[in-house]
């Protein structure tokens, strides 16, 4: 599996320095189009980007998303999107010439040279409960000479934060975390909800468990009927290997667990992270969902029986469900010290969270026997964290880019802007 690091990121970006110039000066040249919106993100054509892309293609916006690869070209083609390839001269000037640019990432979902002087909207990918951007030293940490290039690093990204115009947050709780992380005011992170989880609001619970009941049987090639199923998706270690990959003992007690209930273990590792899990016996019972399968794991979460996961976001998206999640932190104050979290990981996970694979075992096998108390503590997260579970954030979220782009309305029927440059639309909206 790839690993990455922000360290080995930065570096990276302190290389490409005299390409960001470059890129800089092609969007002073080129003028912005009125009416083009540009979409990409890091996972795909997914993500709460695609969200965002049907509502913005149903009210007659221009759109193109810029794919990375040829699987994101099939799946392009396939949902009928228009796309061009992101790493192009065309990619570059469908990028320079967009009117609004919509990722979830980074810039790097598009092309990261030439966003400047666009409305640019950062959807992100999950409520975050490990620290971000400018909350986290690790986003700014330089590979060499710390003392010199990290207070530089910080200054970069404080200046890339700043052609950001829109993210939208799920709550109040949730954009005073994104308000710090990317230094912006209240005006640019308002409280919409996600539209990466429309999905798990929209329609009858009983059809959405269905549909992604269906959708992990074709996905696993294994006959699930009413068996449980268990997602284990453990989060980005920063480079580091993952550490609750489980020993001989741990997979026979995994095994066991898995034998009694007639249950199925799916493991989604980071696209990011390190670490293999591959029982050391061939299984059926266990099962890999990662990121080469399926890109967005967000709609499945209704046709599962049990999340585990650590620090992960989709611990709030499967409160939507509501979905009973078990907490396993087996590096608590390691990951806590170096990465950094918001509020107390008790407050999110409960005072005795699973530390051993032995506690997570036998967390999941009382889950699975009686969810009511983790179903209880799911309804209450939700509460916390979601201001709107009505499955329209995404016409929320373009109502208000509309809006934003001009004040006064736009023509009727054609999503054209009227009137006033983008530089008076972002002086009157921070």
């Amino acid at each position: 599996m790839a690993s990455f690091s922000f360290g080995a990121g930065n570096a990276q970006k302190l290389r490409r320095l005299p390409l960001y110039l470059a890129g800089r000066l092609l969007t002073l040249l080129v003028p912005r189009s009125r009416d083009e919106w540009v979409f990409g993100s890091a996972v795909g054509v997914a993500d709460g980007a695609l969200a965002l892309h049907r509502v913005a293609a149903d009210h007659g916006e221009k759109t193109t998303w810029l794919v990375a690869d040829d699987g994101q070209v099939r799946t392009a083609r396939d949902l009928g999107i228009r796309w061009v390839r992101r790493d192009s001269a065309r990619g570059l000037w469908r990028t320079a010439r967009a009117r609004v640019i919509v990722v979830t990432h980074g810039f790097g979902d598009v092309q990261r040279y030439a966003v400047g002087g666009a409305f640019v909207v950062q959807l992100w990918h999950g409520i975050p409960l490990k620290r971000i951007g400018l909350d986290s030293a690790e986003t700014t940490r330089a590979p060499v000479l710390p003392s010199v290039l990290s207070p530089v690093l910080r200054l970069l990204y404080r200046r890339t934060t700043r052609r950001i115009d829109l993210v939208p947050a799920a709550s109040h709780l949730v954009r005073g975390r994104l308000e710090t992380a990317f230094a912006l005011t209240d005006a640019q992170v308002p409280v919409t909800g996600e539209p990466r989880v429309d999905v798990l609001s929209s329609g009858e619970a009983a059809e959405r468990r269905a549909r992604a009941r269906a959708a992990l049987q074709t996905l696993t090639g294994t006959l699930l009927g009413e068996r449980p199923v268990v997602l284990y998706a453990p989060t980005w270690r920063d480079g580091d290997p993952d550490p609750a990959i489980p020993t001989a003992d741990e997979w026979a007690a995994i095994r066991a667990v898995l034998d009694r209930h007639d249950g199925v273990l799916l493991v989604r590792s980071h696209p990011l992270g390190a670490g293999e899990y591959r029982p050391p016996w061939p299984t059926d019972r266990v099962r890999p969902l990662g990121s080469d399968l399926v890109a967005d794991v967000t709609p499945l979460l209704p046709g599962l029986d049990v999340l585990v996961t650590d620090y992960s976001s989709l611990a709030f998206d499967a409160a939507l469900v509501p979905l009973p999640v078990v907490f396993f932190a087996p590096d608590l104050e390691a990951y806590t010290a170096r990465r950094g979290l918001y509020g107390r990981y008790a407050d999110v996970a409960g005072d005795v969270p699973a530390r051993t694979w032995s506690a997570a075992v036998t967390a999941i096998e009382a889950v699975v026997n009686d969810p009511t108390e983790a179903l209880a503590a799911s309804v209450a997260r939700s509460a916390t964290v979601h201001a709107h579970r009505d499955g329209r954030n995404a016409e929320r979220v373009h109502r208000l880019i509309r809006d934003r782009l001009d004040p006064r309305g736009t023509t009727p029927g054609t999503g054209v802007l009227r009137g006033a440059r983008r530089r008076t639309t972002r002086k009157a909206t921070r």
